[in-house]
């Protein structure tokens, strides 16, 4: 028996010739990027799937590194239902490395977070997806981005990520296995709850009740190898697994005016909670651009919220 005999396996498919690295691409229409960008999710092709970077006997190397890395890392079960608490899903106290090996046995999640920073090639690919969106016009452009990472998902077959969403802009493909990926356009989100999540000022991901989400603004894009799409800043969504172990890759990040954008929904949480009705986010670029720009810890917030009252 090989030392590697009990590590899921997926279908068997036609081996592709690799890719170098300096040859990833990414496939996006220009004009669906132009209208569609942070706004609503739209598909497009990649050929990440043919790096070396991912092929299994790689990906299984680089979970090595992940060992005494615990705060880039999450292991997880499936959740109950797309409904559940993103939290409640059981965590499992096994590291990558360790958990990699039970994929097949019982329904497991593996998150590996900032992989640029466990390995350069990561880093260099993440430098060529941003170079290769910002050469498309519209959209990102010169923008400053102030935070960036990438992650990578390995996910047993059946399994459940539940609805939640995310406080970056991201581009996801798939790169092993079938994904089924729910996704609703930001605009689904009530500016209420986009509020209380940014008035927290932390980095994480945003709980939403699905029940509350519109049917008719949901996307449903069935992922193979090969597949990806471009998800809004604070787009909801819940992930579904197939028939068997799934990875998947994604690019995120936030810029300057992103960060702003949340600086803005935070103030306008202080003015609803003294009575106000915020004006949402832009409907008025100068108004929130002072409102981002201003310091509201909760001891200031009244004061704050009182000059704007008035001016």
């Amino acid at each position: 028996m090989s030392a590697n005999s009990n590590i899921a396996t997926a279908p068997d498919v036609t081996v592709l010739p690799r890719v170098a690295l300096e040859d990833m691409q990414l496939d996006i229409d220009p004009k669906s990027y132009q209208a569609l960008y942070n706004k609503t999710p739209f598909g497009f092709t990649h050929n990440l799937h043919r790096l070396d970077i991912f092929q299994f006997d790689s990906i299984s190397e680089l979970l090595d590194r992940y060992t005494g890395a615990s705060n880039d890392y999450y292991v997880a079960g499936s959740a109950a239902t797309a409904g559940s608490a993103f939290f409640e899903a059981p965590h499992i106290k096994l590291t990558p490395k360790e958990a990699i090996h039970q994929l097949n046995e019982r329904s497991t999640r593996i998150l590996l977070k900032r992989l640029e920073n466990h390995d350069d090639r990561f880093r260099r690919l993440l430098d060529l997806i941003i170079q290769q969106i910002r050469s498309i016009p519209g959209g990102l452009g010169d923008q400053p981005i102030l935070r960036i990472q990438s992650s990578l998902f390995i996910t047993s077959a059946a399994s459940t990520t539940p609805l939640h969403f995310d406080p970056e802009v991201g581009f996801f493909t798939q790169i092993e296995g079938d994904k089924t990926y729910h996704v609703y356009s930001p605009d689904d989100v009530r500016e209420e709850d986009l509020e209380d999540f940014y008035v927290r000022g932390k980095v994480s991901i945003g709980q939403l009740d699905l029940g509350e989400r519109d049917p008719g603004k949901e996307q449903v894009y069935n992922l193979r190898a090969g597949d990806g799409f471009h998800q809004p800043q604070n787009a909801p969504h819940w992930v579904e697994t197939c028939g068997s172990r799934s990875i998947s890759y994604s690019c995120v990040f936030e810029t300057k005016a992103d960060r702003a954008l949340g600086r803005t929904r935070a103030f306008n949480y202080y003015e609803r909670k003294l009575g106000m009705r915020p004006t949402p986010p832009g409907q008025n670029s100068q108004l929130d651009n002072v409102k981002a720009e201003a310091i509201i810890p909760d001891r200031l917030a009244r004061k704050v919220v009182n000059r704007i009252r008035h001016t």
